[in-house]
This record gives structure tokens, sequence and C-alpha cells, in this order.
């Protein structure tokens, strides 16, 4: 029997699940929101809009199915905006690349042969994929040990020492390094009480074929593979039985009404989901459901003040934030590249995904990663073919 509140051990859950989904990857969203061409405010708008939605959506879906249904943005989506060229048009460029990329995951939940379709991307070249958008982020906090070494050390230190003691507490124990190392090298930033909550910017967006194809197809690739199907799986491991396409059309929907505020992507969780759907979420697996709805809430609160945390992280130095994100980043590069090379007669169209995509090339407009999947993609038909 459901109660009409929740209990308390979901209250605590639900607030460790919102602190390690908030703070493990906002530098990675701001850092691609920046690479899009975002100003200032627009990029507080994102951070803001992207918190809302993903907080609003688990406690909306939550609450209608009854499961613990984790909500998050794309993580992996930010990390490959953070090493794609901004569109000609500038930010209104990106948002109707963001518009495309949540208007196919809509499509991908309604019509079944593009589900079928997404869901068919071999898991090898996603997964090469997303290594090779990781690659370049995950090496800049080596870079950052010789040009700022007092600034990135710590935070590097921070990170590895947290992760042994757990590895959910690494990446917030970073980030309070890096806040306290902020203060130290910039004599002391502070945000001014009327700067303390976001207001939505709207932007309104520009289409082209070029962004559509060469950031929006990609966004929605690395999404619905990294996080929208393993989200799925990990829910139906815990004994849950969501429907793909409803849930699909949902995050998808929650993408594009965002968008236009600089939210790039909304999305199924994982690894959030796993904290929700566990037993240490509630013994009572019927109440479980009421973690993932207060974190939704804390995801609110979060978002509320994000003008506050863009406006301290505009103090850094821009290596310490590349170096924030790229220790985020770095257990989820060792996971994609160990997925990607993991079937051996798969390994050389992989290695040519991750090559290629990791290459940063743009030609006619498109980003190295289309044509990564698009290389791997071919080489792989090969080989099968050959073998088969």
């Amino acid at each position: 029997m459901s109660r009409p509140f929740p209990p308390m051990q979901t209250v605590s859950t639900g607030l460790v699940v919102a602190v390690v989904g908030f703070f493990s990857s906002f530098p990675i969203v701001l850092q691609g929101l920046d690479a899009m061409g975002a100003s200032g405010p627009q990029a507080a708008s994102g951070l803001m809009m992207a918190a809302l939605a993903m907080g609003l959506a688990a406690i909306v879906l939550s609450l209608w199915y009854r499961q613990p249904i984790s909500v998050a943005w794309s993580t992996p989506g930010a990390a490959l905006l953070a090493v794609s060229a901004a569109p000609a048009a500038g930010f209104s460029g990106a948002i109707g690349a963001f518009l495309f990329a949540g208007a196919l995951t809509v499509l991908a939940g309604m019509w079944r042969p593009l589900g079928r379709l997404a869901a068919a991307i071999p898991t090898t070249l996603a997964q090469a994929m997303l290594g090779g958008v990781l690659l370049p982020l995950c090496i800049v906090p080596f870079q950052a040990t010789v040009e700022i070494p007092w600034q990135a050390l710590p935070v590097i230190l921070t990170w590895f020492i947290a992760g042994r003691v757990h590895r959910l507490l690494a990446v917030p124990a970073a980030v309070l390094a890096a806040a306290l190392v902020v203060v130290l090298f910039s004599d002391g930033p502070s945000v001014r009480p009327d700067h303390l909550l976001a207001a939505p910017v709207w932007t309104t967006p520009t289409f082209s074929v070029a962004s559509m194809i060469g950031i929006g197809v990609p966004l929605f690739v690395v999404t619905m593979a990294t996080q929208n199907i393993p989200g799925i799986a990990v829910m139906r491991s815990f004994g849950y039985a969501p429907v793909p396409g409803r849930l699909f059309s949902a995050v998808g929907g929650a993408s594009i009404l965002s968008a236009p505020f600089g939210a790039p992507a909304t999305c199924l969780a994982a690894i959030t989901a796993a904290m929700c759907s566990n037993e240490d979420s509630h013994p009572d697996r019927d109440q479980r459901y009421w973690s993932a709805v207060m974190a939704g809430v804390f995801y609110c609160l979060f978002g509320v003040f994000a003008v506050a945390i863009t406006g301290f992280a505009a103090h850094a130095d821009p290596m310490l934030m590349g170096t924030l994100t790229g220790v985020a980043l770095i257990g989820v590069m060792a996971n994609a590249t160990f997925a990607a090379l993991e079937v051996p007669a798969e390994r050389e169209a992989a290695i040519l995904t991750f090559a290629i995509t990791a290459s940063g090339i743009t030609v006619f407009g498109l980003g190295a990663a289309v044509w990564g999947l698009l290389a791997g993609g071919i080489a792989y038909g090969v080989t099968t073919r050959l073998r088969g």
C-alpha cells in the first residue's frame, strides 16, 4: 500500500542521489553549453532548466507509474557538446539541434522502427563513439598539472583519495576541492544576494541541416545508447517493469520543453536508477519510487540556484573547470572503452570509431562523432558480412 508521504529513508536516499547526480556532472553541462556559444545568462538558464526538467520528469513519472524512475540530464551528451564546434548560427543553432534530438527521442518512443534502429546500433560502436568524445576531455587534468599545478593537483588528489573511500564520493569531493581552490586563487569570489536565483532565458532556435545532423543526431544516439536504454535495463534488473516507449517519449518531451531555455537533453538515468531501485533505497520495493520523487524535488531546488553556481564557476580558471570535468568523466571513459573493446571481432570497427571521433575533425560541417560512427558502422557491416 502506498503512503501519502515519503518514508524518511527515501528522503535521505533522494538527497544523496540528487547530490551525486547534480554535482558530479554540472561542470560538464557548463562546458558543453560554453562550447555551443552560450552566454553567462544562457548557461545559467540552461543549467537551471536541465535540473528542473529532470527533477519534474522524475517526480511526475515516478508518482504516475509508482516505480523508481530516475531521470537525469545527458552527461555523455553534454560531453559531446563540449568537444563539438559551435554551429554557424551560434547558440540558437545549438538550440535547434537540441530540439531535433528531443523530437527524435519522442519519435523513438512512439514509432517502434526508430526505437529499434537506435537499439540496433552495436553497443561496441556507441561506446567507442562515447570514448572518443571523452578522450580530449579526460586528458585536460594532466595538462593542467603542468600549466596550473597548485590548482589542478588538489582537485585530482581529492578525487583520487575520496574515490578510494567510496566511488560515488569522488566527484562531489573534487567539486568541493575546486570550490576551495577558486576561493584561494580568486581573492574570495562571492555571489551577491540579488544574483542567487536563476531566471529562464529564452533563445529562439535556428534550424539547419548541418547542426541537426552534426549535433542533433549524435546527441540523440549517445543519449539513447548510453542513458535511455541502459536506464530501462537497470530498472528491469531490480524487478520493475517500465514501459520503454512511454518513458522515452516522456523524457524526449521534457527535452523539447526545456531546450529553448538552453537545456541540452533530458533522459533516463542508469547509475542513480540503481541507487533508487535497490534495497538501500527502502526495504519495501513498493516504496522505493519515493526515492526518485525526492531526488526530483532536490534537483529542482539545485536548479533554482543555478545562477549562483555558474556565477561562482565563472571565477575559476578555465583549466581548473577542465580538470573538474576530466576527473568526473574518467570513470565513464574507462567503462566506455572497456565496453567498446569487449567483443574481439568488433574491435577494429570500434577502434576506428574511437580514433576518428577523438580526432575532432569537421568535414562538410559534420563533426567527428558523425564520421566516427559512420566509418565504424561501415567497417562493422563489412566485417560482419565477410564473417557470415
